[in-house]
């Protein structure tokens, strides 16, 4: 994708950076949209933010990532609602039209009950999504993270939701770390295309052995994700949004950042 016009960068991918840096680094390096994870947020305000980001010609793309609804105990079910109140409002005053939802997973719920308290969670905040105008973008995640971070794990999952919930702030998220091997794929993209649920597209490889689940994410072209050809997909089902760079790699976190952005760059032109 030679296009930067449609390059995105989440703040996580450079962790090692503060968020005024890396809106800074990113403007300079080209980026066109940033998709800010929560935790680059703590401490600052939101409004401020976002108007840093747009004053340096920088789109916010999505504010990252709420969910985590499942739990053994209703107390802390609410108090997780109340979390993604609070990242609504806050994705609100960011400027950015998307929450991206990682739904949650916990060992000591069975996962038909803990998809009920996704399911539940959901309906919870989307009054609240409605009113301030942020869409709720549902990510499935790979089945390796069922037990422990996520129960919806094909995009045939995260559909299903969608419909079944039947709200116009519903929508998903397809990461090809999470989804490249599904053989319902391409289906899949297509039926969130006519339903209007495809609303972003993350990017990274999958290398092979991989050493960590979480933290040992490839650069595209490392590993044996054929982005080029979901990217086709997503197209063709009518997305016109950011390709989004989200990248969690203590090997690449350990090197120079503004070398590591440069790769970025460079391999996003030629392998997205």
């Amino acid at each position: 994708m030679n296009d930067l016009g449609r390059w995105a960068v989440h703040t996580a991918t450079t962790k090692p950076w503060d968020l005024e840096t890396a809106i800074r680094k990113y403007a300079e390096a080209g980026v066109a949209g940033i998709s800010v994870w929560k935790e680059a947020l703590e401490g600052r305000d939101p409004k401020a933010a976002g108007a840093a980001i747009r004053a340096a010609g920088l789109k916010a793309v999505s504010l990252v990532r709420g969910g985590f609804f499942p739990a053994p105990d209703p107390e802390t079910r609410a108090a997780r609602i109340r979390d993604n109140e609070r990242l609504i409002r806050g994705a609100a005053e960011l400027g950015a039209p998307l929450l991206v939802l990682v739904c949650g997973a916990h060992p000591k719920v069975r996962i038909a009950e803990a998809r009920d308290h996704v399911r539940s969670g959901l309906e919870a905040i989307l009054p609240l999504a409605g009113k301030e105008g942020v869409r709720l973008a549902v990510e499935p995640l790979h089945p390796m993270y069922a037990g422990d971070r996520s129960v919806i794990n094909t995009l045939k999952e995260a559909n299903d939701l969608c419909e079944g919930v039947g709200s116009p702030s519903m929508c998903v998220a397809v990461d090809v770390y999470h989804v490249w091997w599904d053989p319902e794929l391409e289906a899949q993209i297509a039926r969130a295309g006519r339903i209007g649920t495809l609303a972003a597209f993350h990017v990274c490889d999958w290398k092979t052995p991989l050493e960590d689940m979480l933290e040992d994410r490839g650069l595209m072209g490392e590993g044996c994700i054929d982005i080029p050809r979901i990217r086709g997909w997503v197209e063709k089902a009518g997305f016109r949004g950011f390709a989004e760079v989200e990248i969690f790699s203590r090997r690449f976190w350990a090197m120079d950042q503004d070398e590591y952005l440069g790769l970025i760059r460079k391999a996003f032109q030629e392998h997205v």
